[in-house]
């Protein structure tokens, strides 16, 4: 057996701490030694228009000190820059430092594309995309100037592979994708290790669903709890990768990665060229897992390059 992975003196905020998988995040954390500050608006309904309660926030903070851990309740809107920026400040000005962030706080709305407003679309990625924008934002100074941080965004299997009646949400959830991977990048001389997790798991925003056999099987066997030990080795110091996107539920973790295949490269490339060449095009074999853009565009220039030669 392994020996016990703590977070004894690490300081901890998770965003959306209050209820669902955030709640088990701040848990999990606060049981293996973690400083947690529990962040939540505490709204009453899934699509963040409901009124706000501090009670989810308190409530996790204190279950927490209950069980002999530490932690302390914070109520900001990190959609908003001041409420991310109110975040971090009562987190220095409580525990001096930020060792890792775990940015939970979402919403869930499901309009047809045609019937999204502006508004609703606005909300949906203020919540997301600009929430962990924001308290990254303004937590990535404290954690350059250590040289140790670790960051745990939120996407979804929606983000990566669609989901009808969520074109709102599969784009919020996008732009977290494309954060992720660049901020392991500027944080990688620094220390800091940023990754994400696609979490599946039976929450208050999975209860409306229509499908009541898929509600009820994930009822069964996806309770929130089985997310947060790869979101907690993502936030531990042994944790050895950076950028890296993780699909986890029910027990499972396994690494999600993009890849390009081989592909076909002609300099006289034709819209007849691809049409006849498209399978080709389309071939899976031999495929190749960049780290960065960079390395992507180097090997177009190296294939390009060879079929000049030819």
């Amino acid at each position: 057996m392994s020996k016990e992975m703590r977070f004894d003196k690490r300081i901890v905020i998770v965003t959306g701490g209050g209820r669902g998988i955030g709640r088990a995040h701040a848990l999990l954390l606060g049981a293996r030694g973690a400083h947690v500050v529990v962040n939540d608006l505490g709204t009453t309904t899934v699509d963040g228009t409901g009124e706000a309660t501090q009670s989810p926030a308190i409530q996790v903070a204190d279950e927490i000190r209950l069980a002999g851990g530490t932690a302390i309740a914070n109520f900001d809107d990190v959609s908003t820059e001041a409420g991310a920026a109110n975040l971090i400040d009562q987190t220095i000005d409580t525990y001096g430092k930020i060792d890792i962030l775990v940015n939970n706080a979402g919403i869930q709305a499901s309009p047809p594309f045609g019937d999204g407003t502006s508004e609703a679309f606005d909300r949906m990625m203020r919540q997301h995309a600009y929430g962990h924008y924001f308290v990254t934002r303004a937590a990535w100074p404290h954690m350059m100037s250590v040289g140790y941080g670790r960051v745990v965004n939120t996407t979804s299997g929606a983000a990566l592979y669609g989901l009808p009646q969520s074109s709102h949400y599969c784009m919020a959830k996008g732009a977290i994708i494309g954060m992720t991977k660049a901020l392991a990048l500027e944080g990688a001389a620094a220390g800091i290790k940023v990754n994400a997790v696609a979490p599946a798991a039976y929450t208050r925003m999975v209860t409306g669903m229509k499908d009541e056999d898929l509600r009820q099987q994930m009822e069964a066997l996806m309770p929130p709890h089985f997310v947060a030990p790869m979101v907690a080795w993502l936030a531990h110091e042994a944790c050895s990768v950076s950028g890296e996107i993780f699909d986890v539920g029910a027990g499972r973790a396994a690494r999600v990665f993009f890849a390009e295949g081989p592909g076909y490269c002609s300099r006289s490339l034709s819209i007849e060229e691809v049409n006849e060449h498209f399978e080709t095009i389309c071939d899976e074999s031999a495929y190749m897992v960049f780290k960065t853009g960079m390395e992507s565009a180097e090997k177009m220039s190296e294939i390009a390059g060879a079929a000049m030669r030819q």
